[in-house]
């Protein structure tokens, strides 16, 4: 008999940590390695943002809080909901947790019974599928091709819809694909779901400030009002607000619904951390203006990747409207021979021979349901990118 639990059999590791170690611990050996498989801005956390954390450790605010949030935080994130998405939420409507993603954990802990299933447009962040098993439930991935820009569409969605399906997981702008849906496209997916009383939502929305193009960012809460009740809105100051290491997630949803996700929390990591509470009270609060700024860079690194990627051969990239990732499909590479004299089988070889031979990091899209393709986060220096996009241009012309 196994000491470990069985549950684990059901959990796969995350593909994106683990090109990021890979990559790191080439660096480490020596090796030029150019890795673009971590989600996390370039940018430092906003001046203002550092000495409100510095300001809360003078004042002496390290002392556990309420599980599930500072009453400040709560409050910040109350005038955010409204001001940014018209959406109106009380305190016991509110959660603070360590990151979006153990936001996302809790809910679907709290929620999930054996055999429920959760419908997962794909590609999908590497982490819902895994979560959903841990929680016990079945995870249901929808394939949302690049000819169908990476969205689900509202015929998809009601033929996934049985009556075991507890939740659908909405991410836009996407990770891994930078897809962001706009209202009218939200509008089809929210009149299936109107249809459904039994099924609840739980909207992503950790990139809503990075998009580009005058894009509009709207939410489903927003866009129907007839689900305020059956959605979970999920956001955080990691990505916009250069914050990832203060693991800062939080959410807004039915009070029910928060109260088993702090009873959860109660009883695995308690408060988040008081320090980063409080910066991220200021985060919300404080100036907005960097994030415009921040926005201007990115979209720059977006187009330069988009073009030098569709410049390289048997790569394909699509133009996303936000996020700091791209999704090319290598399908064109696919068969052929790599200089190592390796054949390109799929999308792991590919990102293994690129890696191996020209040093630059990328993550397999068959890890988040949809190959073969690959991610590349452009949150990295510019000078970074080019450089990285010519070796795999060079890498791409090699094979044989």
């Amino acid at each position: 008999m196994s000491f470990l639990a069985a549950a684990l059999d059901r959990v796969k590791p995350s593909a994106t940590i683990a090109v990021t170690d890979k990559a790191r611990a080439l660096k480490a050996a020596g090796r030029d390695v150019i890795g673009l498989g971590s989600g996390e801005p370039d940018f430092d956390t906003p001046a203002n943002i550092k000495l409100a954390a510095i300001r809360a450790i003078e004042a002496g605010k390290t002392k556990y809080t309420a599980v599930d949030g500072i009453p400040e935080l709560k409050e910040a994130i109350i005038a955010k909901f409204q001001r940014e998405n018209g959406i109106v939420y009380k305190p016991n409507q509110v959660i603070v947790g360590t990151g979006g993603k153990q936001v996302l954990y809790n809910a679907l802990m709290a929620t999930i019974n054996p055999g429920d299933e959760v419908i997962i447009p794909a590609p999908y962040w590497v982490s819902y599928p895994e979560m959903v098993a841990l929680a016990g439930g079945e995870p249901v991935p929808v394939v949302c091709t690049a000819a169908a820009g990476f969205k689900l569409q509202a015929e998809a969605l009601e033929r996934a819809i049985t009556p075991k399906t507890k939740w659908v997981i909405l991410c836009s702008p996407s990770n891994p694909t930078g897809a962001a849906y706009t209202k009218a496209e939200l509008k089809a997916l929210t009149d299936v779901l109107v249809k459904h009383p039994h099924v609840f939502v739980m909207t992503d929305d950790m990139y809503e400030h990075l998009v580009y193009d005058d894009f509009q960012f709207t939410t489903v809460a927003q866009v129907e009002p007839k689900l305020y009740d059956r959605t979970l809105t999920v956001n955080g100051v990691s990505k916009a607000y250069c914050m990832t290491g203060w693991r800062i997630g939080y959410a807004g949803g039915p009070a029910q619904l928060i109260k088993a996700m702090s009873t959860i929390q109660s009883q695995s990591t308690s408060n988040p951390c008081s320090i980063a509470q409080w910066a991220s009270v200021e985060a919300l609060n404080g100036p907005q203006d960097f994030i415009a700024a921040n926005n201007k860079v990115f979209k720059e690194r977006r187009d330069l990747v988009v073009s030098m990627l569709n410049q390289a051969n048997g790569i394909e990239c699509p133009r996303p409207e936000g996020a700091f990732y791209v999704y090319p499909s290598c399908a064109g590479t696919i068969g052929k021979t790599a200089p190592s004299g390796k054949v390109i089988g799929n999308d792991e070889a590919f990102v293994t021979e690129l890696l191996e031979s020209e040093g630059v990091a990328v993550v397999q899209g068959s890890a988040f349901g949809l190959g073969p393709a690959f991610r590349i986060s452009y949150a990295t220096k510019t000078s970074d990118l080019e450089d990285a996009c010519k070796r795999i241009q060079r890498f791409c012309g090699n094979l044989r």
